[in-house]
């Protein structure tokens, strides 16, 4: 009899097995029920799973959030059943009517890992890539908190990061971005598992993609192991331990496994991904392998070994938890900076409100500047507020006093994440997963293009990323097209859950903070200027946080026709009101921050403008104001990529003037005069 030892449990080969099936059998009916679903890889890996979550990783069923557990993410989150099995054979709250319910409608079993929804699953999976890349900010984010909080008497932070992927995970760029940062920041707690079935779905993975991944790891500063058979348990564990034993660079482990192993006619073949195997094939993959259980049955010898690995979790939640209440009581400071079981909030924003224009030598600056002013304001207050940029920190003003984080040096506060926007967006979602730090990131606006896969699952994981974007409009100027947003703004606010805020001076740009450190409920984007904009004063902000806009020249008597805009041409509708002013027509002009706020305040009736024309204008694709705009409206955007020049030259070329402001205005009075 063969035999694997810990020290608390001995598995015997005949239990190693019957579990290794159990998850299997459990996958594959779930699939069937389903008559959806995904296969191919919880067969090929299920003694992965079964090897690292009975003997390695740090985790406690009855409480899926203690702080201190380990983090497993299924980067292949395709293979979801294969988790789901897991957490069902393991005691989480998974009974097996859910497991039953696979991909139907209100189940906790989707057809991919969804965060929130099911106790157990630490991010939302499927989109290739993104996983693995969640993971570094899980890892990272464990070391920086074990900086900030562990003690010479207590430690609080110490815990591991798992990742099984596969081959699609390790094609996508995004994972390309991700593990170069992890290399290079030596994240030796966290562990790639490499599902290397040399399927996808096309066909053998070697028709598309022919990489050394070994190699391509190793020049990443990975520390590289290799298991050549999938189903080798003891050759599993002994890769397992080495992982666990490193703590100066990440650990990537290619194990060779076979996609659908144990199902006649379709194991080994792109066949067996993501499709049901199909009830003759179900029967003779038991009749191959000796199951005789009834569908969705866990036999006792595995469940009792699942709930002793249960039973050893809760002892050592049990263990952190009397270190982690000492630990409060003798550093209560460091506990209320750095809660490890949530998202920290600032008690106190006051320290926005001195960011008038008022402060500001001449009355004018650009948004991004105040931005940074905003940030090195909340910094002292905020401790857990952490965050860097694309390699443009000098550009976005983002850098905050506190130190880098390096290798090997987690206590600062700016992270270089490289040219590396994707993988930025992703690792910053993983912190904050994680919890215990509030992370920031930025790069200029028409670059969001390059993260836009990782702030969509931002949204849809509702997690309270801050995502800081400049450089906003045509007025970029020199750097011509390529770099002049027109699209990127309105895109954005197609997100569902994302709060877009446009700041039109700094005011403003204060507020902007406020409204995003104060939003825990999903993530904000500050879109800001790279040029200087003219103080609009500090009344009315009140106004933006009810309604999403605020007026900013009025006459209490007399409106003739409104002049809406967001950001920079807020200041271009001032202009062109000083000229309509000089015939006679008086202007009321609106600064609108936040798009969807007023949207929303005016659908339903809380917020009315007046009962004039409005000419609405943004620097940008004008589709999304026709739909707020009324019939005697006029919308003035862009629907035309930029040119390369000086910034007004350009805006003033593609029609941002305050003529064409004061025509439209004319105009839209014109007609309304003659529908009276």
């Amino acid at each position: 009899m063969t035999t694997t030892t810990s020290e608390t449990f001995t598995w015997t080969a005949e239990v190693d097995e019957l579990a290794v099936n159990t998850l299997r059998f459990l996958a594959a009916e779930g699939v069937e029920a389903a008559n959806s679903g995904h296969p191919g890889l919880p067969l090929g890996t299920s003694p992965i799973a079964w090897t690292l979550w009975s003997r390695y990783l740090r985790h406690d069923p009855a409480d899926p959030h203690w702080p201190d557990r380990d983090r497993f993410v299924l980067s292949a989150g395709h293979g979801s059943m294969l988790l789901y099995a897991l957490l069902h054979v393991f005691g989480y709250d998974m009974p097996v009517d859910e497991l039953q319910r696979f991909r139907q409608l209100g189940s906790r079993t989707p057809g991919h890992p969804e965060f929130s929804h099911t106790p157990g699953v630490e991010t939302t999976t499927g989109p290739l890539g993104q996983g693995l890349a969640n993971a570094v900010g899980m890892a990272l984010a464990e070391r920086m908190l074990a900086a900030r909080c562990n003690t010479e008497d207590h430690t609080v932070v110490d815990h591991r990061t798992w990742v099984l992927a596969g081959d699609g995970d390790l094609m996508e760029g995004i994972s390309h971005e991700a593990a170069s940062l992890a290399g290079r920041l030596q994240l030796g707690r966290l562990t790639v598992v490499f599902d290397d079935n040399d399927i996808t779905i096309d066909g053998p993975a070697g028709q598309s993609c022919a990489d050394d991944a070994e190699a391509r790891f190793a020049a990443y500063g990975w520390h590289v192991l290799a298991v050549e058979d999938g189903n080798d348990i003891a050759a599993l564990d002994r890769a397992f331990a080495t992982a666990s034993e490193s703590e100066d660079r990440p650990t990537f482990i290619r194990v060779r496994t076979t996609i659908g192993y144990g199902a006649p006619g379709v194991e080994g073949t792109s066949k067996a991904h993501g499709s049901p195997l199909g009830s003759e094939t179900l029967t003779a993959m038991r009749k191959r392998l000796g199951w005789q259980e009834a569908p969705f049955q866990v036999p006792v010898a595995v469940a009792a070994t699942a709930a002793a690995v249960g039973v050893k979790g809760a002892a050592l939640h049990a263990d952190w938890a009397d270190t982690h209440a000492r630990w409060q009581a003798e550093h209560a400071q460091l506990s209320a900076d750095f809660p490890l079981d949530a998202i920290p909030e600032p008690d106190d924003l006051s320290v926005l409100t001195p960011l008038s224009d008022g402060a500001i030598a001449g009355g004018k600056t650009a948004t991004r500047k105040a931005s940074g002013a905003a940030l090195n304001a909340l910094a002292p207050v905020y401790p857990g507020l952490i965050g860097g940029s694309a390699d443009l920190a000098g550009s976005t003003n983002t850098a905050i006093p506190g130190g880098d984080v390096g290798p090997g040096d987690y206590a600062g506060r700016t992270i270089h994440f490289g040219i590396r926007e994707h993988g930025m967006a992703a690792v910053m979602n993983g912190i904050s997963l994680h919890g215990g730090l509030r992370p920031f990131g930025s790069t200029f606006l028409v670059f969001a293009d390059y993260l836009r896969p990782a702030l969509r699952l931002s949204a849809l994981m509702k997690r309270p990323v801050v995502y800081v974007f400049t450089h906003d409009s045509v007025h970029v100027g020199e750097d011509g097209p390529t770099h002049q947003p027109i699209e990127q703004l309105e895109s954005l606010r197609l997100i569902p859950g994302l709060t877009v805020l446009r700041p039109a001076d700094a005011s403003e740009t204060a507020l902007a903070w406020e409204l995003a450190v104060s939003n825990v409920g999903g993530p904000t984007a500050l879109v800001l200027s790279r040029q200087d904009l003219p103080a609009l004063g500090g009344s009315g902000l009140d106004e933006i946080r009810d309604h999403g806009a605020r007026v900013v020249r009025a006459q209490p008597d007399r409106t003739d026709v409104v002049l809406a805009a967001s950001g920079s041409e807020v200041a271009l509708a001032l202009d062109a009101a000083e000229v309509l002013a000089q015939s006679g027509v008086t202007a009321t002009v609106v600064s609108v921050m936040w798009r969807e706020r007023l949207d929303d305040a005016i659908r339903n009736g809380a917020h009315r403008l007046p009962d004039v024309p409005v000419v609405w204008i943004e620097a940008g694709v004008p589709i999304g104001w026709r739909a707020l705009a009324g019939p005697r409206d006029t919308v003035i955007g862009i629907q035309r990529f930029g040119e390369s020049g000086p910034g007004p030259d350009v805006a003033a070329y593609l029609g941002l003037t305050p003529a064409a402001v004061v025509d439209a205005a004319l105009s839209c009075i014109a007609r309304h005069t003659g529908d009276s």
